[in-house]
């Protein structure tokens, strides 16, 4: 399952830029700590605001060709997403015993494949609308955190639930999964669209198949 592309099918959306409000404190909180909450929740949403940001002049009229796209998107992904993170969720046990070249060879092409995918997604002329939640919410597992997020349009600017769940790191915050509707991730079907070319314990088929998608979104 493509969770971008089912998102797409509901919404017919591309994603636009990240619309953030000022996180909401409670008024109890002394002065000192209201500061600290809105400074935390800032830090956990910018890497989201970012690649929003991204998204809006990738699919911007004139925005150029797939490559110019995927080119102009690729740092955004970079600063929002701990690609090595979603990878190893994906790919589930086994990841642990490929070899560090296996590993950087399919790191390399999962990047690849989770840059087509958004670039594919969201074509220039689409008529999106993003918001995102004020207050940051914690997960119910470990101390990451939940960033939500509407997908919209001008005519229907709640749109879809797409949430991002963000973990800290030596490079902040970073995304680690991706919820539709709260509550189905993308994670998860990852690895069960991957588990199938894993079961022979190739992992050179997993490289082929991403490669194989990739071309697919490529094809304008």
């Amino acid at each position: 399952m493509n969770i971008m592309k089912h998102v797409l099918k509901t919404t017919s959306l591309a994603l636009c830029a990240g619309l953030m409000a000022a996180p909401v404190v409670p008024a109890v909180l002394p002065l000192h700590a209201a500061h600290a909450a809105s400074a935390s929740d800032a830090q956990v949403q910018e890497p989201i605001k970012s690649l929003y940001a991204a998204l809006e002049r990738v699919q911007a009229k004139g925005s150029g060709s797939f490559a110019q796209r995927s080119q102009m998107l690729a740092p955004a992904i970079d600063h929002a997403y701990d690609i090595e993170t979603v990878l190893a969720s994906s790919v589930g046990p086994r990841y642990a015993g490929l070899s560090d070249d296996q590993k950087q060879a399919l790191l390399t092409t999962f990047r690849e494949f989770t840059i087509a995918r958004y670039v594919s997604s969201f074509k220039p002329g689409s008529d999106a609308r993003f918001t995102i939640d004020p207050t940051v919410t914690p997960s119910p597992v470990g101390n990451d955190r939940i960033v939500v997020t509407h997908i919209g349009s001008s005519d229907d600017p709640s749109g879809t639930e797409i949430n991002y769940v963000m973990r800290s790191g030596a490079k902040g915050w970073r995304i680690v999964d991706v919820l539709l509707n709260a509550h189905i991730s993308q994670v998860a079907a990852q690895r069960a669209d991957f588990s199938s070319a894993l079961s022979g314990g190739d992992v050179q088929k997993l490289t082929t198949l991403l490669q194989k998608k990739i071309k697919t979104f490529s094809e304008e």
